[in-house]
């Protein structure tokens, strides 16, 4: 099996970045007319920003707002526009189901695509994956398409504005893309783009969770306080680049396959994408045997980011065998990235996981 690489074209961060949004596009080739999806709160602090930038290139550009959720029918709806339209750009701009929206529409109609990350929640923008939805919330599908986004822009200045939550969610999210790596790379699974992972993914992906450690309390106190700091700008990027880039060219193991199982209990639902990961990331941990100091070490972190830690912090009894067993069911459904684990694994096996991490926390 080959060793396999991928990387979005451009990745641009910095204060006020929203004032070069065309500029950049224009850097990486992308052409007017451009269709941008926007999230309401993404729309209502940066669409000035966006008006003078393709205004001083003279680009036309429309705009359309992001119903929610990153559905197959919100997706055909922005394929519907983006042809009525005859767009040859389109723009993702706020959360990740925003922008995986946005991924795939392109995908579907052949066009550049170009990712606005308003919040620093997932490590999505960099990739050439989307994770689509169904209409009650429970994970349907990975699309994985040909191609990264031409470009990513991140605007640390709206990252500081959002409430912290989602940049703690961004750090879960992120702790996972080491421990998922290296169960592929002890496991030579496939990573997301169907080859081996390389020196390089899985090194960045150990420098994305070296920078979370080092960091990710004080970025959080940095945007409690709406301050760009120096933490902040490092996070940011572990959270975007060196986790998006991890993750995609490294592979995913059981941490996320635990976050798609959370996702069939209805008490998840309102929680942040990365807040289950982290459900995911301990669980792994007790699936693959860490030493008990270490996972404590990872737990005592976890808190002082303020992310779940218990199964009662997602709205679920851990003594309550069905939906345990429901979602270690889902969990190792054929075609998992559970599956990448160095070792086989049941759903037996995830459910005391779940709960073994779920009574080791306790402890902490």
């Amino acid at each position: 099996m080959m060793q396999v690489f991928c990387s979005p074209l451009r990745y641009v961060q910095g204060i006020s970045a929203s004032n070069q949004l065309a500029q950049q596009m224009d850097a990486v080739g992308m052409k007017p007319p451009v269709l941008l999806v926007a999230s309401k709160s993404a729309r209502s602090q940066a669409e000035k920003a966006w008006q003078e930038s393709m205004k001083q290139l003279g680009w036309e550009f429309s705009i359309l707002d992001f119903t929610g959720e990153c559905t197959p029918k919100e997706i055909d709806s922005v394929v519907a526009r983006a042809k009525t339209l005859g767009v040859k750009s389109l723009v993702g701009a706020g959360g990740g189901k925003v922008l995986d929206t946005a991924r795939a529409a392109a995908n579907i109609c052949n066009i550049s695509i170009a990712l606005a990350p308003s919040i620093a929640s997932t490590d999505a923008p960099t990739s050439a994956l989307s994770v689509v939805y169904d209409e009650q919330g429970k994970v349907l599908e990975y699309r994985i398409f040909k191609r990264n986004p031409d470009l990513v822009l991140v605007d640390l200045s709206l990252i500081a504005q959002a409430p912290v939550r989602f940049l703690a969610a961004g750090i879960g999210d992120a702790l996972s893309t080491y421990f998922e790596s290296d169960a592929c790379r002890l496991s030579r699974k496939p990573n997301m783009r169907s080859g081996l992972s390389t020196q390089a993914a899985f090194a960045l992906a150990r420098f994305c969770f070296d920078s979370i450690i080092a960091d990710g309390a004080d970025a959080c106190v940095a945007v409690a306080n709406k301050i760009v700091s120096p933490a902040l700008e490092r996070i940011v990027e572990a959270n975007t680049l060196l986790s998006g880039l991890g993750f995609e060219s490294s592979g995913l193991a059981a941490a996320h396959a635990i976050h798609n199982g959370l996702t069939m209990i209805p008490s998840t639902h309102d929680f942040l994408h990365g807040e289950k990961v982290t459900i995911g990331v301990l669980t792994q941990l007790a699936l693959e045997g860490k030493p008990r100091p270490f996972f404590q070490d990872i737990v005592r972190f976890l808190k002082s980011v303020n992310l779940p830690t218990r199964l009662k912090d997602l709205g679920i009894d851990a003594n309550d065998l069905n939906v345990i067993n429901t979602i270690a069911k889902r969990a190792t459904q054929p075609g998992e990235t559970i599956h990448n684990e160095p070792f086989p694994v049941t759903a037996a096996m995830v459910a005391d996981a779940l709960r073994a991490a779920d009574a080791l926390s306790a402890q902490v």
